[in-house]
């Protein structure tokens, strides 16, 4: 069997590849190890972890309307097999839409694992009705977008199910009356805040001296105290865990840190300590394509590796490790084999985290200014002062720009609060279209709406912000 091109992995790289190189007419053949199409971000990601985060999100707005507004409600009780449900609709929903999409776009969908046996062909392993009787597939091009996989350190690989990466709390099996996550980054975070307004006691292990390394401490600061609340001041920083063991059906583990030392038990344990590339086992070693330490497989800003026909998108490619990342070098890979002159360049690839509050980011970070050395102005607008804000009583939140002082060019954006994933959006376009700080002040937003606190940010800069108080730049 020979195709134009393959695609490797069906996630949201590999399906925006497959369908974008079928609508501009090439033969297309997409190799996907998984019954359904969507990859991790559809199946176990992205997508249910959202959905999830609704509920917590509802529950959590019942209980201020209680305590700030006086609006009376009964304790929510949680039919944990109804939440399941519709949170593996949802997925079923989107995941045969896809599938649907790829026979209308004729792209020959094979349920079975890839490997390369060189740099044209790939044996196909797997017994499912769509794979050919001859077991490979030879190709002009291909495009590997095999994803990533919870990274699980061996000291925490006791054999034990109350021991879950992610893949396993987003099965939501039960409720635990307690629960530990080890590790404060995004996937943990969200996943404890689920968990947490659904019932269970969330206690939050870091070893660095803060959560969400890579964002900037003052968008942290908010939700770090939010968390401090919804966690009941269980968040442990600085802090290593020594080992784990299942006994007496709970998860005993051991700390050492200033903040926690000692022993305590678990009804379960999230392991989210990041994730690894899908390189392995893959048979890159029959290519001349050698990832690098961490496992990625190394291309240049046109997707290609040192196979010309062989290209790499998505989290195997390297970070960020974002769905909206590999989608878009899908689009480059694909571009570059009909012979475009392009290349993946963004200025800006925003970075959400769905916590609540939200943390969102784009461009060029405060933190990664002052290590780089860049000269830039901060100018940050308090959702105190939004109108909007308190309105919803959320005026925990903050907008913030960093701008170029010679230029007035905007190079950064984040923000804190509810909607901060939705608000980022023209943070991105402002940034790739190089605006300056006016464009974004003489922009009309609409009142009142948390949208204003973007062109608010950049009246800072001017010192012509209406509701707050700052002199004018000399």
């Amino acid at each position: 069997m020979h195709s134009q091109l393959v695609v490797l992995g069906g996630g949201p790289g590999g399906y925006a590849a497959a369908f974008l190189a079928a609508d501009e007419g090439l033969e297309v053949t997409l190799i996907e190890a998984e019954g359904r199409l969507g990859g991790t971000c559809l199946l176990r990601g992205c997508i249910p972890s959202k959905a999830l985060l609704h509920v917590a999100k509802v529950i959590s707005e019942a209980q201020e309307l209680t305590h700030d507004w006086g609006v009376q409600f009964s304790t929510p009780t949680v039919n944990i097999d109804k939440v399941r449900e519709r949170k593996e609709k949802v997925i079923s929903t989107l995941s045969g839409g896809l599938s649907q999409l790829a026979k209308r776009r004729n792209v020959k969908v094979i349920k079975a694992k890839g490997v390369f046996e060189s740099n044209t062909s790939i044996r196909l392993e797997g017994d499912d009705e769509s794979v050919p009787s001859e077991k490979q597939v030879t190709f002009d091009y291909c495009i590997v977008a095999t994803g990533s996989t919870p990274a699980m350190p061996p000291a925490f690989q006791i054999g034990s199910p109350l021991v879950m990466d992610s893949t396993g709390a987003l099965q939501l099996t039960d409720i635990p009356k307690s629960m530990l996550v080890v590790g404060g980054g995004y996937i943990g975070l969200e996943m404890g805040t689920v968990y947490a307004n659904l019932g269970s006691k969330v206690s939050v292990v870091e070893l660095t001296d803060g959560l969400l390394q890579g964002a900037d401490r003052d968008l942290v600061k908010p939700l770090h105290k939010r968390l401090d609340n919804l966690f009941e001041k269980r968040i442990f920083l600085n802090t290593k865990v020594g080992s784990m063991a299942e006994i007496d059906g709970q998860v005993e583990v051991t700390f050492e840190g200033p903040g926690k030392f000692g022993h305590e038990r678990f009804d379960r344990v999230l392991v989210s300590v990041g994730r690894r590339p899908t390189s392995r086992g893959i048979g890159l070693e029959n290519t001349k394509i050698v990832t690098d330490q961490r496992g990625f497989i190394p291309c240049d800003k046109q997707q290609r590796t040192v196979e010309p026909n062989i290209f790499a998108i998505g989290d195997v490619a390297g970070e960020p490790m974002l769905a909206h990342k590999a989608s878009h070098e899908a689009k480059v890979a694909v571009e570059v084999i009909l012979g475009e002159p392009v290349s993946f360049d963004k200025a800006a690839i925003p970075a959400v985290v769905f916590t609540d509050p939200e943390i969102a980011w784009a461009g060029l970070t405060e933190d990664q200014a002052k290590k780089q050395g860049i000269t830039v102005d901060v100018e940050s607008y308090p959702w105190a002062a939004s109108g909007r804000a308190q309105a919803l009583g959320r005026t925990d939140g903050l907008t913030k720009w960093l701008v170029d002082p010679e230029t007035h060019r905007v190079l950064g954006c984040g923000i804190v609060g509810p909607g901060a994933g939705e608000l980022i959006a023209e943070a991105v376009l402002a940034i790739e279209m190089g605006c300056e700080v006016r464009d974004l002040t003489e922009a009309i937003h609409p009142h009142p709406t948390l949208s204003e606190t973007l062109m608010n940010a950049g009246e800072v800069h001017f010192g012509t912000a209406t509701e707050i108080y700052k002199p004018k730049r000399h």
